[in-house]
């Protein structure tokens, strides 16, 4: 099968969709079939700023919202036009990544199968780009209940959002959780000294790990919240964050206030490569999602990467997370936004690594067991194809 993998966003990038394109198409590959990818980025620099930044920059200076819809309306235009300039290619299907790359898809006429990520609409609101019941907001979320009718088939990463789009749209879909190149992330403990001399790291300082994008909905502020009770009972502790966002100057903010200067790193966008490297030499992986204007965590790819990359982790109780960790036997889970329950989580694993690597042991039998990237593919080949025979 000729597979098109669109998206109306950069790829690659740092961030969970591009992980999740990445490993499909690994998988897909895996199995025999053809797979390209198309993105915004194969657009031209200069197409990217005139056409959409640009303009996108000044209109939310009118009004907050408005050039946020722009840009996705341009981007649409532009991937339309890519797909359209390689439809000599044959491709049997498209798998969308976004309501917007559904709607261009859809208008090539090749086939189009939906995956759902997140909460479009009330993302944009999350994250302080739109206002919550703006006239923005609603023409957000127009665009996705027309985007999902109009698709063949939907594939969620969870429950909760093939429940979101079913009662937003009435459209039924298939609810496969996110999963992770079980080859490529595996434990690497025995480099972890190595690694450190690498990046410069105590061999005897204790590392917490954030592989997450500085947004609100990850709730990145509360590791840094809950470093100076940690830092009581040990000091040698480092707090290092691998992502960039909106939350950065919060982050900054707490730091300063705390005196956390040279406890706290904070690395920006990390290559997914070089992320790996940050799991292995980690004494302990931080996962801190919480509820934000009514997103919540999917099945988070980073909760995925560091159960299968053999570091023990401490996630929160919200969405997805409560799904694939098993307090106890596989990680551990504590209430959204309680950072005495954090930092006491935090202090229990640096007390008891013995613990920690049972759990960390468990945790990569789970990941081999029903997070695998091929048995994924497997799914993901089931949907093309009935949405090709159902047409």
């Amino acid at each position: 099968m000729k597979i098109l993998i669109a998206t109306a966003y950069d790829y690659p990038h740092a961030g969970g969709l591009s992980t999740h394109v990445s490993t499909l198409k690994a998988g897909l590959m895996e199995r025999g079939h053809e797979v390209d990818v198309l993105s915004f980025s194969d657009v031209s620099p200069f197409t990217q700023m005139s056409y959409v930044k640009g303009p996108s920059f000044i209109l939310n200076k009118i009004k907050k919202g408005r050039g946020i819809l722009w840009s996705h309306h341009a981007r649409k235009k532009l991937l339309q036009k890519l797909i359209e300039q390689n439809k000599h290619k044959q491709y049997d299907i498209i798998n969308a990544q976004d309501p917007f790359t559904t709607l261009a898809a859809i208008e090539t006429g090749i086939p189009t199968v939906s995956t759902v990520h997140g909460y479009m609409a009330f993302e944009s609101v999350s994250k302080g780009s739109m206002i919550e019941n703006s006239p923005e907001a609603k023409e957000m979320q127009r665009i996705e209940i027309e985007a999902y009718k109009g698709t063949r088939k939907i594939i969620t990463v969870d429950q909760r959002l093939k429940d979101y789009v079913k009662e937003l749209s009435g459209v039924e879909g298939f609810a496969i959780r996110n999963f992770i190149d079980i080859h490529s992330f595996k434990p690497d403990k025995e480099h972890k000294n190595e690694l450190r001399e690498k990046y410069r790291i105590a061999k005897n300082e204790h590392i917490l790990f954030v592989p997450r994008r500085l947004t609100k909905k990850n709730g990145v502020i509360y590791p840094a919240l809950a470093l100076p009770d940690v830092l009581k009972s040990h000091p040698n502790t480092r707090l290092i964050y691998a992502g960039s966002g909106e939350a950065l100057s919060e982050i900054k903010q707490i730091v300063a206030e705390n005196q956390l200067e040279g406890k706290v790193d904070l690395l920006g966008a990390v290559a997914h490569e070089k992320v790996k490297d940050y799991y292995a030499l980690s004494d302990i992986v931080l996962v801190p999602s919480v509820h934000s204007a009514g997103v919540e965590e999917a099945t988070s790819i980073s909760a995925l990467e560091a159960m299968g990359s053999g570091s023990p982790l401490i996630a929160c109780a919200v969405g997805g997370l409560k799904e694939i960790v098993n307090p106890g036997e596989d990680g551990l889970l504590v209430e959204e936004k309680n950072v005495a329950e954090l930092s006491d989580a935090i202090t229990y694993l640096l007390e008891n690594p013995d613990e920690g690597a049972k759990m960390s042991k468990n945790a990569r039998k789970k990941i081999e067991e029903e997070y695998s990237h091929l048995s994924a593919a497997e799914k993901y080949e089931e949907i093309y194809i009935k949405a090709l025979k159902d047409y």
